[in-house]
């Protein structure tokens, strides 16, 4: 079986703009995600998808594969679908899964991609699948930059969402609530799907969180739960939360190319 990653980067964050190149440890964000998911055995190739060249000639500098996209892109998912065509045309075949890894999840683990793709290897009736991780705090439960999740009873996503849901008005607070962690994949097959849903859909755009184009269009997708401890860069502060985190990180001495 044939999965490629695609780890789509830009510099133009509004949140955090350059973030892809901001340093941990020595070494620009997009470098720890990049090295780290090519360290998942299951991937056949993974590239990074970029309109821009610094990060391009990053990627290159560390003998990583990368693809310069366009600079009109709003949503990642887009950019991933421009490179998964440009790849395929110029390997003259057909990946059997697709998996949308962010860029500024530096922190990410190789069996996240593992525990990701399993449905969709072990279940030819789930063909899109993303992944949830526990919300650890209120603070965490109020911060629009963590997507929180809700799902039904086969774990299918219902909604995506950046308020702090499900609702506590009723002054019940130790329910489980779950945050997106910002890794997906798609079968080939609906992801051919996805690229004919070129239009945004409202709440996509309200939300900003591509995953509700797929819903607002009665695509299911799957969620599964990371055991890892993991964090998504969005603000300054993040970078700095993650900085310290990777004091300790177990992977990181597997890949860091010290000067």
């Amino acid at each position: 079986m044939r999965i490629l990653g695609i780890i789509p980067a830009r510099m133009a964050s509004s949140r955090f703009p350059g973030k892809p190149m901001a340093l941990i440890h020595g070494m620009p964000m997009i470098g720890h995600c990049y090295l780290r998911s090519k360290l998942c055995k299951l991937l056949t190739e993974c590239c990074v998808a970029t309109p821009d060249k610094e990060i391009y000639d990053y990627i290159s500098s560390i003998d990583g594969k990368a693809i310069m996209t366009s600079h009109k892109h709003i949503m990642c998912n887009d950019r991933v679908i421009e490179a998964v065509n440009y790849i395929e045309n110029k390997n003259q075949f057909k990946y059997d899964i697709i998996v949308n890894i962010q860029g500024d999840l530096p922190m990410i683990f190789p069996d996240m991609i593992v525990e990701l793709t399993k449905p969709l290897i072990l279940d030819n009736r789930v063909n899109c699948v993303t992944m949830a991780d526990r919300v650890m705090n209120l603070e965490e439960f109020n911060d629009p930059n963590r997507a929180k999740v809700i799902f039904d009873l086969n774990n299918d996503i219902i909604f995506l969402t950046r308020e702090p849901v499900p609702s506590i008005k009723k002054g019940k607070t130790d329910f489980d609530k779950f945050k997106h962690v910002a890794i997906r994949a798609y079968r080939r097959n609906i992801f051919s799907k996805i690229e004919k849903l070129k239009k945004m859909t409202p709440l996509e755009e309200i939300e900003g969180i591509d995953e509700l184009r797929l819903i607002e269009n009665n695509i299911k997708m799957r969620v599964v739960f990371t055991k890892r401890i993991t964090e998504t860069v969005d603000t300054i502060d993040d970078l700095q939360k993650v900085i310290k985190m990777m004091e300790k990180d177990p992977l990181i001495n597997n890949y860091i190319i010290k000067s």
